[in-house]
């Protein structure tokens, strides 16, 4: 799968491009590299989230999905190439019912935070969002194109995983706000709220 980094400082991105994994240069502000980042981005936020206090269930789950991000990542950087597979997508499926399932029904919407672990996964959840909006952008992009572009179109695999995952960060912060209390410290919206004094 491409050339492994032996030099991190190559200084061919000095003009403001960078290299694909199929060895084609392009700008840094296109579509598809944004995307990259802002899969990068979600990794490392959920790096963030593991060195905290987790359950051992919740964090082996996110270790999956961190490796699942670099497949992901993977084919974004390599046009053409398949690596994130159905079954990924899947094991997330069966992750949001398993813990979607502990949880009781949401009357209200709440705010982001409670505890420290629940307030860093909304803020993988929203970056998870972002990165489902970019790869749209070069899903879009690429199908305009039409042509010889027509090869690397984004499989359905892709949109599919970050969609899912952003719906499974959001059910395991409220999960990690009710991790070891019967208090939930969820704090809900309060949508006539009375202005301060």
């Amino acid at each position: 799968m491409g050339h492994r980094l032996t030099a991190i400082s190559t200084r061919t991105g000095d003009a403001g491009t960078t290299g694909l994994g199929d060895g084609s240069r392009c700008p840094k502000s296109a579509a598809r590299i944004h995307a990259l980042g802002d899969v990068d981005e979600l990794n490392s936020h959920i790096g963030l989230l593991r060195s905290l206090d987790l359950p051992e269930a919740i964090d082996a789950l996110l270790s999956q999905v961190q490796h699942d991000l670099f497949d992901l990542g993977g084919e974004l950087s390599v046009p053409g190439m398949s690596l994130l597979k159905p079954e990924q997508v899947a094991a997330l499926d069966a992750a949001l019912a398993e813990h979607n399932a502990q949880l009781p029904p949401l009357a209200e919407f709440i705010l982001p935070g409670g505890t420290q672990t629940a307030a860093q996964a909304h803020v993988c959840r929203t970056v998870a969002r972002r990165a489902e909006r970019a790869l749209v952008t070069v899903a879009n992009e690429v199908a305009q194109a039409g042509g010889a572009e027509a090869a690397t179109l984004l499989r359905p695999e892709l949109l599919q995983y970050l969609n899912r995952l952003s719906d499974l960060l959001f059910v395991l912060a409220r999960t990690l706000n009710r991790a070891g209390d019967a208090a939930s410290t969820e704090v809900y919206w309060k949508h006539q709220r009375q202005p301060k004094a």
